[in-house]
Order: structure tokens, then sequence, then C-alpha cells
């Protein structure tokens, strides 16, 4: 059963959220602020952090950083629908998505559903071919592991997806949209924005100078693309 660390410092959410999760057969471990969220990391197995920026003690913000310094699980940001400046900031810093409040219980499941399935794939089976090389990148899908010019990085879920999509299709452009299917498997309404914050966060991990990327490059009015390179 897939363990689930719902946190938010208003006890109504995480109650309403638990009915939602335990509905589905999740575990809920509920926390109520991102101190606690922290504590319970640190002895807990979890699988996936539904957390509220806006908390007591350590804000969802600060805990994401502090999160990503050890674990890639995947973070969900609960946002109200005036943060938008903290949904990109959240991005930024290391979460895999957001979900505005007052949210919707079946776009909830289905993002959990799509998030947790996209991380447990992480060492599964592996496809026909399983490493992938542009240039001085190299993915192994086999290990999940990346390497640029034989140095590894540490990306998240979202972010290894989004760049083994470009590798396997180098030179083909994707719209921003085409990503956001692709990667989070639903409606890419807003994509533009979730997009182009992951694209920079993984630049800045993979681009010498992410100002002047030699990889990830931007179709104007298109999309981005993988510069074409040695594949193998």
């Amino acid at each position: 059963m897939n363990r689930i660390l719902v946190c938010d410092d208003e006890k109504d959410i995480v109650s309403a959220l638990t009915i939602y999760l335990s509905a589905e057969g999740f575990e809920v471990v509920p926390a109520h602020t991102g101190k606690e969220a922290l504590k319970i990391l640190e002895t807990e197995e979890i699988d996936l952090i539904l957390m509220d920026v806006m908390m007591p003690e350590i804000d969802g913000l600060s805990a994401t950083v502090k999160i990503r310094q050890t674990s890639n699980l995947p973070i969900l940001l609960l946002t109200a629908k005036s943060e938008d400046t903290d949904k990109v900031l959240g991005l930024n810093l290391g979460a895999d998505d957001y979900i505005t409040k007052p949210f919707n219980p079946i776009e909830l499941i289905a993002r959990v559903r799509s998030h947790l399935r996209r991380y447990k794939t992480l060492g599964g089976s592996l496809p026909a071919e399983s490493t992938y090389v542009c240039g001085g990148i190299e993915a192994d899908d086999r290990e999940k592991r990346v390497t640029v010019d034989g140095c590894e990085v540490s990306l998240t879920p979202t972010e290894y997806e989004i760049l083994l999509l470009l590798l396997r299709h180098p030179g083909q452009v994707f719209s921003p949209k085409e990503i956001y299917r692709r990667v989070w498997k639903g409606d890419p309404f807003g994509a533009e924005g979730t997009v182009a914050v992951h694209i920079r966060h993984l630049r800045e991990k993979i681009e010498i100078n992410p100002a002047e990327p030699r990889y990830i490059k931007v179709v104007w009015a298109q999309g981005y693309k993988m510069e074409r390179g040695n594949r193998t």
C-alpha cells in the first residue's frame, strides 16, 4: 500500500484529503507543520508528499528545499489560487507539481497516481533500449542514472522523465503542452509555466552555462528540443 504524507496546518483539509485518499486505497500519514513533516520523513517510509505552502514553523517551500537535499520523493504542493508566485518558486525549488485549493478530488487522485506511477517505475522493467547518449549526456534507464561529462547528476523523477523524452527524440521539437501530456499525463491547461520551470531547473543541472544551453534548446514559439549529438 502506498503511503502518502499529507501536511497542512488546516486540520479540515488534512481530514478531507485523508478521506479521499483512503477511499482509493492509500495509507495517509498526517502532519500539520513543515517541521512535523520533516521529522516523519526521518523515521517513516513515505511514497509521496502532499504539502501546503503556507504553514507555521517551517513553510512548505522551505521544507521542499530540505527534503530535496536527501530525497527525490514526489512532492505536490497545495496552493491557493492567489499564490502564483509560490507555485513557480515551489517548482524551482524541486517540487514536482502543485494542486490549487479548493481542489477537485478526482483531479487530485489522478495526479497522485500519475506521480506515484512515474516514481515507482524507477528500477522497474527494462525497455528494449536502456542507454541514451547525446554529446556529454548519458542516461542509463536501467539504473535511472544520468551523467554529464562523466559526472553523475541528481534529478527528480519529473526532471528525469523530461530529459529522457528529449533524449529519445533528438532534434524533435516538443511543445510545452505535449511535454506535459507525456510526462504528467494530464490536462495540459497552464502547462507552459510548469514545463518552463522544470526545463530551467533541468538546465541548471546538465548545462555548463544554463543561459547558453548546449543541449536543451528553445525553438521560438514552438517548444523545446534536444540538440542532436552522438546517440547510442
